[in-house]
This record gives C-alpha cells, sequence and structure tokens, in this order.
C-alpha cells in the first residue's frame, strides 16, 4: 500500500509561484516514475508532468518553460514548481505514483 500526501497549494495572484509536494510512504520509491495532474472543472484530468527514477522529465505542452518537476529520492518526495502562473492553471492538482496510487489532490487557484 502506498500513501501520497499532498501539500502546498492555494490561492495566489497571476503571474505568481507556488510549489506543490508530494511525500510518499509504503513502497520502494526511488525506481517508479511519478507525476503530477490537474483536473479543472468540468474537464478531464491531464498530465501536467513526470520524473523517472533516472531523473528524466516530460511536461504538457501548456507548462513547459514555467514548471519543473523534481524528486528527492532521500525524501521520498516529488516536487512541482511553478512559476509564471496563470488563471488556466487553475485546477485540483494530483500526485501519481508508478505503480498506480493517487495522492488526495490539492487546490491551486490562480485569481486577482
Amino acid at each position: 500500500q502506498v500513501q501520497l500526501v499532498e501539500s502546498g497549494g492555494g490561492l495566489v495572484q497571476p503571474g505568481g509561484s507556488l510549489r506543490l509536494s508530494c511525500a510518499a510512504s509504503g513502497s520502494i520509491f526511488s525506481v517508479y516514475t511519478m507525476g503530477w495532474y490537474r483536473q479543472a472543472p468540468g474537464k478531464q484530468r491531464e498530465l501536467v508532468a513526470r520524473i523517472n527514477g533516472g531523473g528524466g522529465t516530460n511536461y504538457a505542452d501548456s507548462v513547459k518553460g514555467r514548471f519543473t518537476i523534481s524528486r528527492d529520492n532521500a525524501k521520498r518526495t516529488v516536487y512541482l514548481q511553478m512559476n509564471s502562473l496563470k488563471p488556466e492553471d487553475t485546477a485540483v492538482y494530483y500526485c501519481n505514483h508508478g505503480m498506480g496510487y493517487w495522492g488526495q489532490g490539492i487546490q491551486v487557484t490562480v485569481s486577482s
């Protein structure tokens, strides 16, 4: 059983920054791909970014150049640094573990 706990969400003005964290427990962490997904109201859940065990990353086109995913295997934590936030980034953000587990989700709201 894997548990994922997200933190760091909240309300931010357009152009601002937030850093999301996802702490994992209960399984081997370092070899698995970890990802961040998001779901806006009325829309399907979509991939934002993911990072594999070797540190390779890929991003949705909509966040390239603004978001950075990283991981600290010693802390069993994956991060999502979000800069230059836009209102369209507003969504519930979910952490995903490569074994198929999901976090509970955390709200990010970008609004003036």
